[in-house]
């Protein structure tokens, strides 16, 4: 048996080190600095022994500096292809004033010690994929340079017997007024002994920025494409038995009949274990249906075990559930007399509105049920042991997953380890940890380490999917073709059900109330009317900007068509004057930066030419979150087959700290949503999803789409940072329907493009 232990355990071995304030200095050894973050409520918390010298790779704090010279920073939040391990450092090492080739990037696990049974997150804030990482780090992280900083010109200070501020910090060098220079590394020892300043030092002024604003390439690039940056589902314990499961087709079903004889006869099979979902849990929380699972001693006996499973499932309520019915329920409640049952926002007088109207227009647009298809399967690898857990999990929420093993063990939180490793994709489906339960429950029943794998037909299977939606979209203008009344019904399946959200709240997972048009037309209604659905659903990268953007931007489009205008005229019309319009949450909409990334992608493409153009046009802009986003698309028709020969993205995010991570996310982001819109649709007939693999759910080839995407970023210096991950999802799409009906005069109102396309040419 391979003797490979991947990570190594470290949490009873531990020392208490007191930490001062917001943030904390740990001496750890000779010549080794270390600084961290912490929350403002957080008092002492343990370190692993494995962090305080060179043979150890466990770290827990942000930063290291050997006597060697090496720099560690530790990126607190899971990369899911996101580059927050890059960029999230790099803030760090420019207050550090390190030399970045001297740095050496590490994923943090889990950050937690005990309060009386209840978690104290050390690094604060744990979370990623979802948009926040770099808004959310930007003061903490800039603090905790700085204090590094500060200590080691402190240090530098009184070897010499000058004042610190007569000195300054250069790539790793603290440089005095006669030219001496000190590397931190010998200064590391000195620095960790220095007493907390009671005010902390303030970071740089944005004159002093040497990283921040550079390009840089990911940490993690090399070792991805070499095959050497390991992945939770490549790590193991070398007593580890190897789970995989056979879930009943219905997440509310129950196993009728079984006979595991035939399976227990595989060599290697060690045990076969059913597992139920928790009672009363939230749905992301336990197992997502119940399953059977076959324990082995390696991965290919567990399938041979599961191939050979006799298993007799009943379905439950959701056995009679079909995507075409829940679209009929909501054609049937958007035609209908219905009472919505939330009215999201309500500007105005939209009755009134319409009765004045010059014209009047509607559309009704459809978005299909979608699936996350990540490239790596869920999984989790857990040892249990009477005193301790340890995990390592492809997760976007750390804390979320610390509290299902807390559940499901009773441990403390202290005696919790989770490593998260570069995690392959995750687009919202992390944000659950029905996996983590079902490796834990696994664990506990053999009483062994388990290593539990799905396969991607099971991902496909047996997901949180983002729902279908129906919009219904009607507007009216004056006589001078202003832009008087909207008013959007929306019908879909919230993602919130079933996971501890008032019912008054549910809607927020499906529409946001300062959703473009929202604020800039007088007479506003939003209303949004629940689907009732088994299938289970969850968050999904680019949600509820995603579906909504289509609609919106599809209609201003064909808003432009029916009065013969260009549609570039009339979203500048209807953005008007560059001004600051209040949002909800003290946001604000600022119609200028909206209305400056809509003519960047207009520029770029050659939109002057767009009627007289023999390919088509289509163009569409959004605001998520205090960023700006704009597309422009240009396709062309060669027969049956669709060819997107350029795609224009500009963005605004505030300040940029890795204008080359930026770029990758953005064109990343594009494709994704192009890919998404083109082919992708998850439906289901009698409660059973009907995709298995990719196949049937078939991601976009490199023929259908662009041979690059061209992004321009603004830059804005002034101004905070904004997230990024999903920004250029919601424009893509309409975008691409607008370029579409250019170039064919068919109007797609329905996803996924391709094949309603061609059902109308």
């Amino acid at each position: 048996m391979n003797d490979r232990v991947t990570p190594s355990r470290t949490a009873p071995d531990c020392i208490r080190l007191s930490r001062r304030r917001f943030l904390q200095v740990l001496a750890a050894g000779t010549g080794v600095l270390m600084v961290g973050i912490r929350t403002a409520s957080a008092g002492d918390a343990p370190l692993p022994l494995a962090m305080l010298g060179d043979n150890f790779n466990d770290l827990g704090a942000y930063v290291r500096i050997d006597s060697e010279g090496n720099v560690l920073i530790g990126a607190r939040d899971p990369d899911t292809g996101t580059g927050v391990a890059t960029s999230l450092p790099r803030i760090i090492a420019d207050e550090l004033d390190a030399d970045w080739n001297r740095v050496s990037v590490v994923p943090l696990g889990l950050g937690v010690t005990d309060n009386n049974g209840q978690p104290r997150w050390t690094y604060g804030r744990q979370i990623g994929g979802v948009g926040g990482s770099i808004p959310a780090a930007w003061n903490d992280l800039r603090q905790a340079g700085a204090l590094a900083r500060w200590l080691l010109l402190q240090a530098a200070a009184r070897q010499l017997g000058v004042p610190a501020d007569k000195l300054h910090t250069d790539s790793g060098m603290v440089i005095a007024p006669d030219g001496r220079r000190f590397s931190y590394a010998s200064l590391a020892g000195d620095a960790s002994k220095i007493t907390l300043p009671s005010n902390l030092p303030a970071p740089k002024t944005p004159d002093r920025y040497r990283l921040i604003g550079q390009p840089a390439g990911d940490v993690d690039a090399r070792g991805i494409v070499t095959g050497l940056t390991p992945f939770a589902i490549d790590n193991y314990y070398a007593d580890t038995l190897v789970a995989v499961l056979a879930h009943c087709p219905w997440p509310d079903g129950t196993l009728a009949h079984s006979d595991f004889a035939d399976t227990m006869a595989v060599k290697g099979v060690v045990k076969v274990v059913q597992l139920k979902p928790e009672a009363g849990q939230p749905w992301g929380s336990t197992v997502i249906a119940p399953a059977v699972a076959v324990l082995a001693e390696d991965t290919w006996s567990a399938l041979q075990g599961r191939q050979k499973l006799k298993l007799e499932w009943k379905p439950g309520a959701s056995g009679s559930e079909s995507s075409t019915a829940l679209e009929q329920q909501a054609d049937i409640l958007l035609n209908g007399k219905t009472d919505p049952t939330a009215r999201v926002r309500n500007d105005g007088d939209v009755d009134a509105a319409g009765k004045k109207a010059a014209r009047r227009l509607q559309a009704t647009y459809y978005q299909p049920w979608l699936a996350h298809a990540t490239a790596e399967p869920m999984n989790c690898l857990v040892r249990l042991d009477k005193d301790h857990a340890s995990l390592v999990v492809p997760t976007q929420a750390p804390q979320q997953a610390c509290a299902v093993v807390q559940r499901l063990t009773g441990l403390s939180p202290a005696q919790i380890e989770i490593s998260v490793p570069r995690v392959g994709g995750g687009y919202g489906r992390r944000l659950d940890h029905d996996y983590v339960a079902e490796a834990v429950m696994l664990a506990k029943a053999v009483d062994k380490p388990v290593r539990l794998l799905w396969t991607h037909g099971q991902d496909l299977d047996h997901d949180y999917y983002r729902s279908g939606s129906v919009h219904q979209l009607s507007a009216t203008l004056d006589r001078k073709r202003a832009l008087i009344g909207w008013n959007q019904r929306m019908a879909s399946a919230s993602a919130l059900v079933r996971r501890g959200m008032p019912d008054n709240r549910l809607w927020t997972s499906e529409l946001e109330a300062d959703q473009l048009p929202a604020a800039l037309v007088p007479n506003y209604r939003s209303d949004w009317y629940a689907l009732n659905s088994s299938i289970p659903r969850g968050p999904m990268r680019g949600m509820p900007q995603l579906s909504n953007a289509f609609a919106v931007e599809s209609f201003i489009d064909e808003i432009a068509h029916s009065m013969k205008e260009d549609p570039l005229d009339t979203h500048l019309r209807l953005l008007g004057t560059s001004r600051q319009l209040p949002l909800g949450a003290g946001g604000v909409l600022d119609t200028g930066r909206l209305t400056n990334v809509l003519k960047l992608v207009a520029d770029r493409i050659g939109w002057k030419n767009w009627l007289h153009s023999v390919n088509g046009l289509g163009i569409a802009c959004w605001h998520v979150n205090g960023a700006y986003v704009a597309h422009a698309i240009e396709v062309a028709m060669q027969g049956e087959k669709l060819v997107i020969q350029r795609v224009v993205c500009a963005v605004d995010v505030g300040r940029v700290i890795n204008p080359q991570g930026l770029e990758g996310q953005i064109a990343g982001a594009t494709l994704d949503a192009l890919s998404t819109a083109l082919n992708l649709a998850i439906t289901f007939k009698d409660g059973q999803i009907q995709q298995h693999n990719f196949k049937d759910y078939p991601l976009a080839s490199m023929t259908q789409l662009p041979d690059a995407v061209e992004v321009i970023t603004v830059p804005r210096d002034d101004l905070p940072p904004a997230g990024a991950s999903f920004l250029a999802m919601p424009t893509a799409a309409p975008a691409l329907a607008n370029a579409v009906f250019r170039a064919t005069a068919v109007r797609v109102r329905r996803l996924p493009l391709m094949k309603e396309l061609l059902r109308l040419l």
